[in-house]
């Protein structure tokens, strides 16, 4: 009883606070619940797959830079192409007998060889001719040696009747490089790797002609003369190789062969994907493969004297419906060559496809009289007259 009157004076009681605590006190006047801000489903739908489409843009350009080699180069296209053999194209060959040998590039890298040897003119002297070619292919892109044996062939068979008539013995050896990756060749296809295949290749024909050649009848050991050959991609290589480093002693850069060529793989970027919205042809930046043989020739002036008749000449063959290469481009490179005074010549396949300009018969007649040409053209000292 004592403690409810206790509790009942207290509530009854007048409790004061001091003013400066009550001057302090502000009583909020926001309300207790903000509005949330909601985005509708019409219109988060285009930020979420517009951001999907970019993270895949960017996406794709990253595997366009880290896997370029595989983009470029095709080794394993068509799948048998590392399968087939010489013999499979025997009764194709037009009579010319092919065999296989193997050379090692300057990293260890195993790689094959298709090679063919010629005796040309109305003179019968393999062993002591008047003049040794040596014809050096790089093939293009997928496939591989073997099925490209009948039309090269075919090409070298005209020029054999070409040079029936000529009073003067020639030996011709035709040397198609298989670079690593495809076909028997170990190892997986760059530009740096191309380089030293290309090398390869020519030591080894040096190393060969330095076996098999003899003084003529003057006395003198003639260097034999060198024919570069590329179809599209091996235009590349075969410039590549021409602006490198100059020929070993024993041998001459007598001429270039650059058929259904393209400028550069920047070049080629901006063809094959012209769109403004499409970002491949701006990552050239970051390429790894260039083959460029418009800067090569460029570098192939700065070897050969342009004022000395030791200047290869150049044979741009085109297609006339190339499907892959444009015009302009092999235009390009004519016209480069005429702005640094290269000696050039052009041909133009009428109806042949990018990878078609042999399978004609018009496009292995401006090869075969080009290099005949150049054989007529070659005199006893192994320099052009």
């Amino acid at each position: 009883m004592l403690c409810r009157r206790a509790a009942f004076k207290f509530n009854h009681q007048r409790v004061s606070f001091p003013s400066s605590i009550v001057s302090t006190v502000h009583i909020p006047k926001t309300p207790l619940f903000k509005r949330c801000l909601h985005v509708e489903g019409l219109a988060l739908a285009p930020v979420v797959f517009g951001g999907l489409l970019v993270s895949l843009w960017t996406w794709k350009c990253f595997m366009m830079v880290i896997f370029q080699n595989k983009i470029i180069y095709m080794p394993g296209l068509p799948p048998n192409s590392r399968w087939e053999r010489i013999s499979d194209y025997k009764d194709r060959l037009a009579g010319i007998s092919w065999r296989e040998e193997r050379v090692r590039a300057a990293d260890g890298t195993d790689l094959a060889l298709c090679v063919a040897d010629l005796e040309l003119g109305s003179k019968k002297n393999l062993y002591s001719p008047d003049a040794s070619f040596y014809i050096v292919y790089f093939q293009g892109n997928a496939s591989s040696i073997p099925p490209r044996l009948p039309d090269l062939s075919s090409t070298l068979s005209m020029l054999k009747r070409e040079m029936a008539t000529e009073h003067k013995s020639a030996r011709c050896t035709m040397v198609c490089l298989s670079y690593r990756g495809y076909w028997t060749s170990r190892g997986r296809p760059t530009e740096k790797g191309l380089r030293l295949d290309s090398a390869a290749a020519i030591d080894w024909i040096s190393q060969m002609h330095q076996r098999t050649s003899s003084e003529n009848s003057r006395g003198l050991r003639i260097p034999a003369e060198v024919v570069l050959w590329g179809q599209s991609i091996g235009s590349g290589v075969a410039t590549n190789l021409a602006a490198e480093r100059p020929m070993p002693e024993n041998l001459h850069l007598n001429s270039l062969i650059l058929e259904t060529p393209f400028t550069s793989i920047r070049a080629m970027l901006e063809v094959l994907y012209p769109q403004k919205w499409l970002p491949y042809k701006y990552l050239w930046p970051f390429l790894r493969n260039h083959l460029d043989s418009w800067k090569n020739l460029e570098l192939i002036t700065s070897i050969y004297s342009v004022e000395s008749s030791a200047m290869p000449e150049i044979l741009i063959l085109q297609a006339a419906k190339d499907e892959l290469v444009p015009a302009e481009l092999s235009q390009k490179l004519y016209d480069r060559c005429v702005e640094l005074q290269i000696p050039v010549r052009r041909g133009s396949v009428n109806g042949a496809f990018h990878n078609d300009a042999m399978f004609r018969t018009e496009g292995r007649k401006i090869v075969s009289q080009f290099i005949a040409h150049k054989i007529r053209n070659t005199g006893t000292t192994g320099v052009k007259s």
